[in-house]
């Protein structure tokens, strides 16, 4: 009886995940429907998804998407054309235009070659009126690495580009076509650290242009926020993390920085394998935590950008959704959006250029603890959030636990490949059915009167 109980009940857990999205799922003109709630300013979101070839198959993760919320939580553009969307940012000087990085899966045909391709787009949309222009595309070889993630604006006639692909910065003017700088990762690292080389080697992810001309960039594979100058090249005893110290940073997206101005020099940083956000202040030439989120159903964040009034929107991929938390750390405006890569609030400032460190916001107004960006820090600020503002149950919490003990790539690369209506306590239960299960057939196995024996041929027999 204990095995049914167990068995039954969660099957009803399961069942009752799988249910709920269901009567939730609904669509509007083939395009799915989203529950947002009014909230000021205009929220752009561009969405991952894990399928390989286009629209092949079916389910909200296998579709990617550009979609922006009016203030009044009505959708106001939507266009699910490309393969993947990642960066998106406000277009300066206006209201309602952006520019965002997005890539097309193309089969072998298309790439007049043996192997698939991906084609690599920065293109301009008008969320308004629906007017797109591309403004600079190349073909890369392959697919899962060689997508970029980011491009960032340097000029009005160049951008700054993340080519993954290449490991490698560089910048390109849009009118002529020619790179008019680069940067390669080889110049500085070593082919022995970060990922494996050449497949997937510093996976560069983000690249973003502060206002004094340097670039920062991210390392994924090699757990680091750098800063380059296009004059000297890699910024000496300025990188903000270290191979393989995983209690700094353990490999991050989409790193904002904040400026001097504005409460920092500091980082806000979507820690993605650590299922959290954090911010690192600059300190006497050293790098420190001063602000950590997270929540029970946070999984694999890859980006969060601080705002004007001192609230934070977070971008949680495997959580499947887009929220704002405030100074208190408490949920104030949430969306369920599936895989989610980035989000953008318009008019407060590219990224978080608009919005303060998390010691002028007074986020709790700790100190985060000691640290530099060659050792972890392991104080925590005043201002952390550990708890989970939304009330979790108990299989939440018991998720949680879990999810602390798995390595975070376990984690989230199991929440990767399950439909985006299991959570973490759906997976609990499931992984509670099959484990009952084989209990329950092992001891029925072993008092059974019944016997197999493996010979040739195999025979059973009644136990004596």
């Amino acid at each position: 009886m204990l095995f049914v109980g167990i068995v039954v009940a969660s099957s009803f857990v399961v069942a009752s995940g799988y249910m709920s999205a269901e009567a939730s799922s609904s669509s509007v003109d083939g395009r799915p429907a989203f529950d947002a709630a009014p909230r000021e300013g205009i929220t752009v979101v561009a969405t991952d998804s894990n399928t390989w070839m286009g629209k092949a198959g079916d389910g909200p993760r296998a579709r990617a998407e550009l979609v922006a919320f009016a203030p009044n939580g009505s959708v106001m553009y939507y266009n699910d054309t490309h393969t993947r969307y990642w960066d998106v940012d406000p277009v300066k000087g206006t209201e309602t235009t952006v520019e965002y990085v997005a890539a097309d899966h193309l089969n072998a045909s298309e790439c007049h070659a043996t192997e698939p391709c991906t084609r690599n787009v920065v293109e301009r949309v008008n969320l308004t009126t629906g007017e797109t222009t591309r403004l600079y595309g190349r073909i890369t070889p392959g697919k899962h690495s060689t997508r970029w993630h980011d491009a960032d604006r340097l000029d009005e006639d160049s951008l700054v580009i993340a080519d993954i692909a290449q490991d490698r910065v560089y910048v390109v003017n849009t009118t002529s076509g020619l790179v008019e700088w680069s940067w390669d990762a080889q110049t500085n690292y070593s082919t022995a650290s970060g990922g494996p080389y050449p497949e997937d080697w510093t996976h560069l992810n983000d690249v973003e242009v502060l206002a004094n001309g340097t670039i920062m960039a991210s390392l994924r594979n090699q757990d680091q926020v750098i800063f380059l100058d296009r004059q000297t090249g890699l910024v000496e005893n300025r990188t903000l993390g270290e191979d393989g110290k995983h209690g700094i940073i353990y490999e991050q997206h989409n790193p904002d920085y904040i400026s001097a101005s504005n409460g920092g020099p500091a980082v806000l940083i979507g820690d993605s394998e650590n299922n959290r956000v954090v911010e690192y202040q600059r300190k006497n030439g050293e790098w420190v935590r001063s602000w950590k989120w997270q929540d029970a159903r946070m999984q694999w964040p890859r980006d969060a950008d601080r705002l004007p009034n001192g609230h934070t929107l977070i971008t949680d991929s495997n959580g499947n959704r887009v929220f704002e938390v405030n100074q208190q750390g408490e949920v104030v405006w949430s969306v369920d959006v599936a895989f989610p890569y980035e989000s953008e609030r318009l008019n407060t400032g590219d990224e978080s250029t608009g919005g303060p460190s998390a010691a002028k916001a007074n986020l709790g107004g700790g100190s985060g603890g000691s640290g530099s960006s060659g050792e972890a820090s392991t104080g925590d600020s005043g201002g952390q959030v550990a708890a989970d503002r939304e009330q979790p149950g108990v299989l939440d919490r018991a998720w949680a636990v879990v999810r602390g003990l798995l390595p975070g790539r376990t984690a989230n690369g199991l929440m990767y490949v399950t439909p985006v209506w299991m959570g973490g306590p759906e997976v609990l239960a499931l992984a509670a059915i099959v484990l009952t299960l084989l209990v329950w057939l092992v001891c029925e196995a072993y008092w059974s009167s019944w016997r197999a024996s493996f010979s040739k041929p195999v025979s059973i027999s009644r136990r004596e």
